[in-house]
């Protein structure tokens, strides 16, 4: 179980695997994510899923190579298996639940940055197999960290790409392109954004501005992923979230994105950690608000 089928390495530190496995492959939506342990004892890594297929069994996922695990886990081969992959977890995406018909008369936008990119296609693929369109931006610093082009390409109705460096693709950010493309006579009902979150933070910002209903992906935030930790915990319309049991997605512009940003930071260490318990009460440790995850 959980063999790895297929590997590409898509950027010096992100690679892309299918993974058997399905039970998960059979019950995802866009939207949701897993739950992946690289070798018995290692890391729990929450990713959120890049695609799927019930025929095959298999789920595929892009990680990108920032600590010990990851970097095990891209040394890995064809054929290998992975110690445990469960899933899926979240809430599908929004839009999933909406009916069809109204979803058509919708003018959609998809803003992706770095792996965020991943869990953007199947969204989009989603709504291209029921005959509906949208457009996608996708950022990243230069040409060589732009992933997955060809694959939106097949589904996107139109696709641009920005560079910060301009080596490909529109110059600029995210923000500037979609700022572009409205100036141009562009019109959005719905923004889907998902990268880091300083970009989902500006893209909600901007789209706030123009009026345009925007759902982010909190996937970043998330280590557990099953609310007993209190990593993701987040402040949404003033009220407290956890992204991995209440999300991924929520409305961005209720999302406290500064306090978020702050709070993981400090969150790395011990003492940090103490700090954050001491002043969030019982609604620190997780999802349940008493499992005391931390300890």
């Amino acid at each position: 179980m959980f063999e790895i089928l297929s590997y590409e390495r898509l950027t010096p530190n992100i690679f892309m695997m299918d993974i058997y496995a399905p039970r998960v492959a059979s019950h995802a939506r866009p939207g949701q994510f897993v739950i992946c342990i690289a070798v018995d004892h290692g890391e729990r890594i929450p990713l959120t899923i890049c695609d799927y297929d019930e025929n095959k069994g298999s789920v595929t996922i892009v990680v990108q190579e920032i600590g010990a695990s990851t970097v095990k886990m891209g040394k890995m081969k064809v054929g290998q298996r992975l110690a445990d992959f469960v899933g899926p977890l979240g809430r599908p995406s929004e839009f999933t639940e909406m009916d069809i018909d109204e979803l058509k008369e919708k003018r959609i936008v998809f803003v992706a940055g770095g792996v965020g990119t991943a869990p953007v296609y199947p969204q989009v693929k989603w709504l291209k197999e029921r005959g509906i369109d949208s457009d996608v931006i996708i950022g990243a610093k230069n040409k060589s960290l732009v992933i997955l082009e060809d694959k939106f390409k097949a589904v996107a109705k139109n696709l641009y790409i920005t560079t910060d460096d301009g080596s490909y693709g529109f110059k600029g950010m995210v923000t500037d392109r979609l700022s572009a493309l409205i100036s141009d006579g562009k019109n959005y009902d719905l923004c889907i954004s998902i990268g880091p979150m300083i970009m989902m933070k500006f893209v909600s910002k901007l789209t706030e501005q123009l009026g345009i209903k925007t759902i982010v992906s909190l996937n970043p935030i998330m280590v557990d992923g099953t609310g007993m930790c209190g990593a993701c915990r987040v402040m949404v319309g003033g009220e407290v979230k956890f992204a991995c049991v209440d999300g991924p997605e929520f409305d961005g512009h209720l999302v406290d994105y500064d306090g978020a940003m702050k709070r993981q930071s400090i969150y790395k260490t011990e003492e940090g950690k103490a700090y954050l318990k001491e002043i969030e009460g019982n609604t620190h440790s997780g999802g349940c608000g008493i499992c005391r995850g931390d300890e």
